[in-house]
């Protein structure tokens, strides 16, 4: 995604609701000068690629965002350590640059997709003669 598509997708994402190109435009505006036609072109084609849904209102079109941002930050993580030749050595690298409070939400991320872990057996325990 280049520069101009990031920025009209953080206000997507930001908004969490259906935007119209003017929508964009006015809010874009207040940081650079910038063309209806422009933000028209750059939403249009973030649908064609993927990145938005458009449904039609009048003669103009509401965008919506397909998957949420940190969906698409994943998908870039993803595309990276995959193009790494050597990918347990990418991770820790990236693992060295992170601070501990990102460290620590990795931790929290791991947690969350092994899930709960399952209680064994306690160790000390001894099985009683009927298998209890």
């Amino acid at each position: 995604m280049g520069e101009l598509e990031d920025a009209v997708m953080t206000r997507v994402w930001k908004w969490n609701r259906p935007v119209t190109v003017r929508e964009v435009l006015e809010d874009l505006q207040q940081e650079r000068s910038i063309a209806y036609t422009t933000v028209m072109t750059v939403l249009d084609n973030l649908h064609q690629k993927g990145w938005v849904r458009r449904e039609a209102e009048g003669r103009a079109y509401r965008y919506e965002a397909v998957s949420t941002r940190a969906a698409y930050a994943a998908a870039l993580m993803n595309d990276a350590w995959s193009q790494s030749d050597n990918p347990a050595a990418a991770l820790v690298a990236f693992f060295g640059m992170m601070s501990e409070e990102q460290r620590q939400a990795l931790r929290d991320a791991i947690r969350i997709v092994q899930g709960p872990e399952t209680p064994g057996p306690n160790p000390g325990s001894v099985p009683e003669a009927d298998g209890r």
